[in-house]
């Protein structure tokens, strides 16, 4: 009789040689005494040849473009660029840790998180009370991850100056870990000011974004956080970046508004983001709402724009490697 060889064992000749017809075909070839000796080796040691492969690409995976978002001024769309930001890459299957440096805790809130009830924040971080691993927590977004902060935050440097421990490079060396690799990027989302938490910021950071509202007194605040890069860069991080100028607000129906693009962008040229972020009400709504405006309102103008954003920063940080 000729016999017919099947791909795969039907479940009655499985029962006859005495096989569970739940083992996965691994199994069944191991089972199979008519396989080939040399087909079993490499069967064996396939998985440890795949585990090795993997291993390699961990260890061979770069470390994350640490960017952080800082203007001393308050209200200019820091908090609302860092989670818009982070959304937009997150579409681009860019993997995102937000670090929420300020103590008012808006850039958890912006998520739908409460900050007052988290137990493990930046605080415990930076006082050595909890490893990095157990202060990353998922959000309910696709690929955002988050380190939250809270009003306990704001004493951190008058703990640390007590236990003679108030360093700049504090974060810098919490940021050095392993487990970081599984992250694209790292938003810190700075307080509106120029001290010891946007020190610790910068001097972490591979690249400093800076978001300028289209009013009249941004070019006095964006000069002295240039003056503020400046000396980070011959003290202490003289590889920091300036990724952008990104103008927020934007109104085109004012002429203050584009006379201060105009004059921003005849000072600065390249330096400023192509990418405008105007004014528009699904922007507030969605902060209001505890979601970033791409998933509020993903055809919306605010949403479209931090697309763009997301797009440039990639293309931006592409160069610079």
């Amino acid at each position: 009789k000729k016999v017919v060889r099947h791909k795969s064992p039907p479940s009655c000749l499985m029962r006859q040689e005495g096989i569970p017809p739940t083992l996965s075909c691994y199994k069944l070839f191991a089972f199979n005494m008519k396989v080939n000796k040399k087909l079993q080796k490499h069967l064996f040691f396939f998985p440890l040849c795949v585990l090795l492969l993997f291993q390699g690409m961990w260890y061979n995976r770069a470390m994350p473009r640490i960017i952080a978002i800082s203007n001393q001024k308050g209200g200019v769309g820091k908090t609302t660029t860092a989670v818009n930001l982070a959304s937009s890459l997150a579409r681009y299957n860019k993997r995102v840790l937000l670090l929420d440096l300020d103590p008012q805790g808006n850039c958890s809130t912006a998520l739908n998180i409460d900050p007052t009830l988290s137990k493990r924040t930046i605080r415990e971080l930076l006082l050595s009370q909890a490893d990095l691993k157990h202060c990353i927590r998922k959000t309910s977004f696709s690929n955002i991850y988050l380190i939250s902060a809270n009003l306990t935050l704001a004493m951190v440097e008058t703990t640390l100056n007590q236990k003679g421990k108030a360093s700049t490079l504090l974060l810098k060396e919490k940021l050095v870990r392993e487990e970081l690799k599984l992250f694209d990027f790292i938003l810190i989302d700075c307080p509106p000011s120029l001290g010891f938490l946007s020190l610790n910021a910068l001097n972490a950071s591979d690249d400093i974004l800076i978001p300028v509202q289209c009013e009249y007194f941004a070019f006095d605040a964006l000069a002295q956080l240039l003056s503020t890069i400046a000396n980070v860069q011959k003290r202490d991080n003289p590889k920091l970046n300036i990724l952008g100028i990104l103008l927020t607000m934007y109104d085109p129906r004012t002429k203050l508004s584009m006379d201060i693009q105009s004059e921003i962008r005849n000072n600065f040229k390249d330096h400023v983001f192509i990418t405008t972020i105007p004014r528009n009400v699904s922007i507030p709504e969605s902060i209001a709402n505890g979601m970033p405006v791409s998933h509020y309102k993903p055809n919306s103008m605010g949403s479209l724009t931090y697309r763009a954003l997301a797009r440039e920063v990639i293309e931006r940080v592409e160069k610079i490697k």
